[in-house]
């Protein structure tokens, strides 16, 4: 199972409700858990060394509906940001905005930005992907603090692409 079909499988479990799904296959088991409080999404992926059969899991019952807490903005603030364009995670982990604590920081707010630069780290299962930027621009806002924990898709900079 790659990275894309893992990351499929997340978002349609966060999007079911279910608290927990259990996906066992030939070579790997997964199991992926949401804690209704905070939308965290654990996934752990173990090496299954003995061949199990292939079978489907059940999708466990959607628990109470999770409630999402919504930052109120005047329309005035959610227009100016409708001018930047988003950069977002494309994998769960650890973001960090330098290559290592004793290096300078990739990216600074009012840095202008090329498609290509690296942006940021993010630590994924003792993994460090760079994240390139796609956009040129300037950098406006940096979403996420160092050594966060971030999610699939989650905002973590805008960019004024002008």
């Amino acid at each position: 199972m790659d990275l894309k079909e893992i990351q499929n499988l997340i978002k349609f479990v966060a999007k079911s409700g279910a608290s927990e799904v259990k996906l066992e296959m030939e070579d790997v088991k997964i199991t992926i858990k949401t804690a209704s409080d905070s939308e965290t999404t654990i996934v752990q992926q173990i090496p299954v060394s003995q061949q199990i059969p292939q079978q489907a899991a059940p999708v466990a019952q959607p628990a109470q509906p999770q409630q999402t807490v919504v930052e109120a903005s005047t329309p005035s603030a959610a227009a100016d940001n409708s001018k930047y364009i988003t950069i977002k995670s494309p994998i769960i982990g650890t973001f960090y905005r330098k290559p290592s604590p004793e290096k300078p920081l990739f990216v600074e707010v009012g840095q202008s930005i090329s498609e290509g630069d690296v942006l940021c780290i993010i630590e994924a299962m003792k993994l460090f992907n760079e994240i390139e930027s796609e956009v040129s621009g300037t950098i406006v806002k940096i979403l996420v603090d160092d050594s966060s924990p971030v999610e699939f898709d989650q905002p973590l900079f805008l960019v004024d692409p002008s």
